[in-house]
């Protein structure tokens, strides 16, 4: 098969291509810059992000395209207007790679999503797939969009969408708020989540990656929606108690009331960031089991104590 990947470079995109690398099949990488650490079979093509992302000339026909690439989460956003910026990546550009993949009759074009399409936080009930969309952050809209965009291009013709939501993905030399909490966790701080009993449902690195290679060639994938996550659901308590056995350290974990927990991040304009640390937000990924029959190759305890035994060996 030709595969092209894009967003190859990205935190997912790497962990991808060292397993497609493996494969037998003819690997191909779409990227704004040369990617100097891929092996010389990968054949890498460039394209001009800023001015017209993901345009670029097919130079062969490819069986399937797995679009990784897009604007993600921005921490300190400068822009006026966020969701357009947003919307011209994630929407725009993903569109326009569709429509070129739709030319040259790709197999199946496999979109990778965001869990933050159904919502931002569950209350004993976990997202599906058969959830209405509320997605509550603009990079979550543009995901959406995106999908309903790709949905609508692809109906009624040879191409097949698959479209993947997943939830945060981890792993030792993860980006954003897991990295942050691997670099507290390797602290000897005392944290207060005693008293935390949420369910938060997250993906390990090397599930999400074994199942985008799952639904590269599975003929039952064919125009389905997957929500995929680990098969635990853990509290924040439990999420720094394995980190840190990984870590080989005590739990040390303390309690301190949630309301003064949230008034604290209140007044330092860190609400989000609460609501991620104590609130919920679960995922069902059942179905991705039962039509496919896949199974995510490691546990959530094992690649979170795995992640904190890494973490400090790198550090």
């Amino acid at each position: 098969m030709k595969i092209l990947v894009t967003g190859s470079t990205g935190f997912v995109g790497q962990a991808l291509m060292q397993v497609l690398i493996n494969r037998e099949d003819k690997l191909f990488t779409l990227a704004r810059r040369v990617d100097r650490n891929l092996p010389d079979k990968v054949h890498q093509i460039i394209h001009d992000s800023d001015s017209a992302p993901f345009s670029v000339t097919f130079p062969e026909k490819f069986d399937v395209i797995i679009h990784l690439a897009g604007r993600a989460h921005i921490l300190n956003e400068k822009v006026k207007d966020p969701l357009q910026e947003f919307r011209k990546v994630n929407v725009e550009g993903t569109l326009e790679l569709a429509k070129q993949a739709l030319a040259n009759k790709v197999k199946r074009f496999i979109f990778i999503s965001s869990i933050g399409v159904n919502g931002s936080s569950t209350n004993g009930k976990a997202f599906s797939e058969q959830d209405v969309p509320q997605p509550h952050a603009d990079y979550a809209v543009s995901k959406l969009e995106a999908e309903l965009a790709l949905q609508k291009l692809f109906e009624g013709t040879e191409t097949e969408l698959v479209i993947i939501r997943p939830p945060l993905v981890y792993a030792a030399h993860a980006p954003g708020n897991f990295a942050r909490l691997l670099k507290l966790a390797s602290t000897n701080i005392p944290l207060p989540f005693v008293g935390v009993n949420n369910k938060r449902t997250f993906v390990a690195l090397e599930n999400l990656v074994n199942f985008i290679e799952c639904c590269i060639t599975h003929p039952l994938a064919k125009n389905e929606l997957f929500l995929i996550a680990d098969t635990e659901s853990l509290s924040t308590k439990q999420l720094v108690t394995y980190l840190r056995q990984g870590m080989q350290k005590k739990a040390n974990l303390i309690y301190i009331p949630h309301f003064v927990m949230k008034l604290g991040a209140l007044g330092v304009g860190k609400i989000k960031l609460y609501e991620q640390l104590f609130g919920s937000l679960e995922v069902d990924a059942s179905k991705a089991r039962t039509l496919l029959g896949w199974q995510p190759p490691l546990s959530a305890v094992s690649a979170i104590q795995k992640a904190g035994n890494e973490y400090t060996k790198v550090k």
